[in-house]
């Protein structure tokens, strides 16, 4: 009877130790935590908190109750910058998401012409935000810029930069622009962890290349395509420097995103309150936007085959 206690206590011990091999302790992941919190979840509570108060940056908050976000669901001008927002993120995927896809299945070749060419395509990718936005502000401008020369000869009028639509399409360019490399090399990434023994069953079975990405390389990149769309909503969503240095809003109201609302009103108006508010509820959005995205993809039940490896 004890030979078969002690059997099956160190079978047991034997599966445990099994079960945790290649699995790191939490204190491998405190100093992410402690960063995290530090940095993201203490200014977002303090954010949280100034939105129920009256406060203009120089005098001490005073509670306001509800008021902020009372006046946040009645307000017009609220209302057409989250639309704004909305509609900013829908175009910058819808823009974003096939352009970088297909550049990553194609840059994950392995020939040298293509490994020289990724590279001087993620070059934007290394350049700044607001470097991006005065070159491209220089460019489209109606009076001396490229845009002004060029635009006649392919059908574009020099100041698109004044109309609403142009404006709005244009900001979306800029950030693609600058941020596609960054989702190209995660699909670059996931392209080149798919197994070649797909590809090479499919060839027998004479599967061309244009069934092959649909059949083998789509499927297999869903997860990777939650992972950038998650990625390139909420960078959508927080669009600020582009907008303050190429259109500062305008023309009139009709590029006045979240964030830069948020900015006109924290940084212009000083009621620090209510841009908390603002602030508050664009994560609220991204935020909400993220999990329905991850809960309707399947992501959140993805598990990795080489766990413990």
């Amino acid at each position: 009877m004890s030979q078969l206690s002690t059997y099956r206590k160190v079978r047991g011990g034997g599966r445990a130790a099994a079960g945790s091999v290649g699995r790191p302790s939490v204190a491998w992941a405190l100093p992410g935590i402690l960063f995290f919190a530090l940095f993201a979840i203490v200014p977002l509570a303090i954010a949280a908190y100034l939105s129920f108060c009256h406060w203009d940056g120089l005098n001490s908050p005073t509670l306001a109750g509800a008021d902020n976000w009372t006046r946040l669901f009645k307000d017009p001008e609220f209302r057409q910058a989250a639309w704004l927002s909305l509609l900013l993120t829908t175009i910058s995927w819808a823009f974003q998401t096939p352009v970088a896809l297909l550049l990553g299945v194609w840059a994950a070749g392995r020939q040298r012409s293509r490994a020289v060419l990724s590279a001087v395509f993620f070059i934007p990718l290394l350049l700044s935000t607001t470097a991006i936005a005065m070159l491209f502000h220089a460019l489209l401008d109606p009076n001396f810029g490229v845009i002004n020369t060029i635009g006649p000869w392919i059908g574009v009028d020099p100041n698109i930069m004044g109309s609403s639509n142009g404006a709005l399409l244009t900001v979306a360019f800029v950030g693609g622009w600058q941020f596609m490399p960054f989702h190209t090399l995660i699909y670059q990434g996931g392209t080149r962890q798919i197994p070649q023994v797909l590809y090479q069953a499919a060839e027998i079975d004479g599967a061309g290349m244009l069934r092959q990405f649909f059949h083998i390389t789509l499927p297999q990149l869903r997860h990777t395509i939650t992972t950038s769309s998650v990625l390139m909503i909420v960078g959508s969503l927080t669009y600020f420097d582009t907008v303050l240095i190429m259109t500062k809003g305008g023309p009139g109201t009709d590029t006045t995103v979240l964030p830069y609302l948020m900015y006109r009103t924290g940084f212009q108006t000083y009621d620090l309150g209510y841009a908390a508010a603002i602030a508050t509820a664009l994560v609220v959005v991204a935020t909400a936007l993220s999990l329905i995205l991850v809960r309707f993809s399947g992501f959140g039940n993805m598990r990795s085959t080489r766990e413990g490896m």
